[in-house]
């Protein structure tokens, strides 16, 4: 596929996620029905992962005959924020009038009760290992919104969108627990648990770094740092990372391994040091090593390509942004940007979830799918020098 039809494409998904106003459903959203939430059952954990493994494993879209509703997610609205930053920077007046008001959508849903602003999902969400109710407040949603507040607060000057961004620190460095290492700490998930997540300890040491950036706390250069170094100390000698400590953790992916290679290279650049190179170049090579194949597929886990998940190759122009590789590695991101928007596509203008062996789900899930295409591709159509406005 040419530049051109990805350009084609993208505005198709941009026109139908503005004609949703940026709401949708999500692969985890099930506990919203309230089904489960007028039986016992939305008392009992192995319950409720069961019913959001369910919504989320079948190809038939069970929400609208169970009663959940499309909704907006704080940290789907912050991947849109960001993807209209991008293209208003390339000279698109139409996104640069959606920054405000997306940005001061995202101010209304903060998450109250805790130091500093952070938001979490719209949704109770039962994992493996814990229990979210809707709204609590985690790492990784807390850290894309903040980090798109930025962005938003670089483009217009809005202050108050740099203080929201910047109080979102108090979180990360009052609330979340740290499980402590010989190199530093890694922070948990979310204030309710004690989990080691690699990318999303990761996705706290960006913010801290990226804040610093703003004003100088030397707390924050300090504990960024600390977090990062953690984390380095956790690759394999082949360059990998697990998904996290737990046993049920152990696997390798495409779009977690790409996380913590662009908070890594954030972390190193903010904050002006090179601590992290050796451990980026060796990250970088298994990335694009193990992760795509030469006509674009995107693999989801590095021993095996299905399931195909379309958060794989969204996830591939931002690293490599963040690795200073997006213009070296211009064709790998057309392949693979390409073969996303042709065999994940649906004509009705939006990005299927996920192929698996003979089973496709088309399910047209708004964060998940088609924020993360949308931010995903930005990056590589909105390139100073090299984008257009789309």
């Amino acid at each position: 596929m040419t530049r051109a039809h990805i350009e084609q494409r993208f505005r198709s998904l941009r026109a139908y996620c503005e004609a949703e106003n940026f709401e949708g459903w999500d692969p985890y959203d099930g506990l919203n029905s309230p089904i489960i939430q007028k039986t016992p059952l939305r008392r009992i954990p192995l319950a409720r992962l069961a019913w959001i493994q369910l919504f989320k494993r079948s190809p038939i879209n069970l929400r609208p005959l169970t009663g959940v509703r499309k909704g907006a997610n704080p940290k789907g609205l912050g991947l849109f924020l960001t993807t209209y930053c991008n293209l208003a920077r390339v000279g698109d007046a139409q996104a640069a009038a959606q920054v405000e008001p997306l940005a001061d959508r995202i101010l209304e849903t903060v998450t109250p009760g805790y130091p500093g602003d952070c938001w979490g999902y719209n949704f109770d969400w039962q994992s493996r290992a814990f229990f979210l109710p809707a709204g609590t407040p985690t790492v990784v949603a807390s850290s894309f919104v903040a980090r798109a507040l930025m962005d938003a607060y670089d483009l217009c000057g809005q202050t108050r969108y740099l203080e929201s961004a910047l109080s979102c620190c108090d979180f990360i460095t009052q609330s979340l627990n740290r499980t402590e290492k010989p190199e530093g700490f890694i922070f948990s998930y979310s204030a309710e648990d004690d989990t080691r997540v690699y990318n999303a300890s990761l996705l706290g040491s960006l913010l801290l770094a990226r804040a610093w950036s703003y004003e100088q706390r030397p707390e924050w250069r300090r504990l960024a740092l600390e977090s990062a170094r953690a984390v380095a100390a956790r690759q394999r000698e082949d360059g990998a990372w697990r998904y996290g400590e737990l046993d049920l953790q152990s696997w390798v992916d495409s779009f977690h391994t790409g996380y913590n290679l662009e908070c890594l290279a954030g972390v190193g650049r903010h904050l002006a040091t090179d601590e992290f190179a050796e451990v980026i170049d060796q990250g970088t090579r298994y990335y694009l090593a193990h992760f795509f194949l030469e006509d674009g597929t995107p693999k989801y886990y590095d021993n095996k390509v299905y399931p195909i998940d379309v958060h794989a190759p969204a996830q591939l122009p931002p690293t490599l942004a963040a690795l200073g590789l997006l213009d070296k590695e211009d064709a790998l991101v057309q392949r693979v940007l390409g073969w996303a928007f042709t065999h994940l596509w649906d004509e009705r203008g939006f990005l299927t979830y996920q192929i698996k062996r003979g089973v496709t789900s088309r399910i047209p899930y708004m964060r998940w799918a088609q924020a993360w295409m949308m931010y995903g591709t930005s990056f590589f159509l909105a390139r100073p020098g090299k984008g257009v406005a789309v």
